[in-house]
């Protein structure tokens, strides 16, 4: 800005120390013009849309760091072609570029997780506290960074997941709800009554305080196993979580168990009819034991 530049000068500043020093005070000012309108104005705006989200604090953290990180860049990018380093800035940027090339080849891995890390911040397919299944493994969310996600098993081993495999996979989230539904397979004899054991089996679970009324509970005959009849049972619990589930869950089943007992209504082993005949060759070798 020729007006910094003629105030130096004034100053008794040459042009060979003016020149510079002015440049100088331009980047220094328009950087700290552009950083502060940014905390002003972008900070707020990107408050805003994660409020839109409904994000948690724990969400929010990293993404306002990325964003923190945007203004910066613009405030240093936008100071230097204001203090004219338009060739500095061109030379910068080449060699940022290709410095950003090598670093997203050697660190695509890392890229490609901090990438799938703002999708879970934003689509929130799981939040810390869930349970959560995929690629046969299960366990509680206990934490969610850029990179990678922890997730305590319910054998008290602690996983650390790379995002990636979060994003790029199914993922199970039973507790997304308020409400979940439970089903189990109850196997009755052939020679039992039907619409008794159905009835034990709704029974019980309008006894169960955990069990809902509404939606209510439903038995269907499911299968025609080779020993036994298959009714399944289909409940529902609300606010649920893998404790609650497998509380309730056992509970119920024993209770039904006890009430088919009682009942004389038999859950049987599984068992196999073998038919043929049994034929021995060389009978007339076997020798018969001596008698005492």
């Amino acid at each position: 800005m020729a007006f910094v530049d003629e105030l130096l000068r004034d100053a008794g500043l040459s042009n060979a120390y003016a020149d510079p020093l002015g440049a100088t005070v331009e980047f220094v000012g328009a950087f700290v013009v552009v950083y502060l309108l940014g905390k002003t104005v972008v900070y707020p705006l990107v408050q805003r849309l994660l409020n839109r989200r409904d994000l948690d604090a724990h969400a929010r953290k990293p993404l306002m760091k990325v964003s923190q990180i945007v203004v910066v860049f613009a405030a240093v990018a936008i100071a230097f072609a204001f203090a004219g380093f338009g060739n500095l800035l061109t030379s910068l940027a080449t060699i940022a570029a290709a410095a950003t090339l090598a670093i997203g080849l050697a660190m695509q891995d890392v890229l490609k997780n901090f990438v799938a890390g703002i999708f879970i911040f934003t689509d929130k397919p799981f939040r810390i506290g869930d349970w959560i299944e995929w690629d046969g493994n299960s366990g509680v969310v206990e934490d969610i960074s850029l990179r990678v996600t922890r997730i305590r098993t319910f054998d008290n081993e602690l996983l650390t997941v790379p995002n990636s495999n979060l994003t790029d996979d199914v993922i199970k989230n039973p507790v997304a709800k308020d409400q979940l539904r439970l089903k189990f397979v109850f196997g009755i004899g052939y020679d039992d009554d039907i619409e008794r054991a159905t009835d034990i089996i709704v029974e019980e679970a309008e006894k169960h305080p955990d069990i809902l009324d509404d939606p209510a509970p439903s038995v269907r005959l499911t299968e025609l196993g080779d020993s036994s009849v298959g009714l399944q049972s289909r409940i529902w619990i609300a606010n649920p979580s893998r404790a609650d589930y497998v509380k309730t869950r056992g509970e119920y089943v024993t209770n039904v168990k006890r009430r088919f007992d009682e009942e004389g209504i038999d859950i049987p082993y599984p068992n196999r009819t073998l038919e043929g005949g049994l034929e021995l060759t060389n009978a007339t070798d076997v020798v018969e034991p001596a008698d005492d």
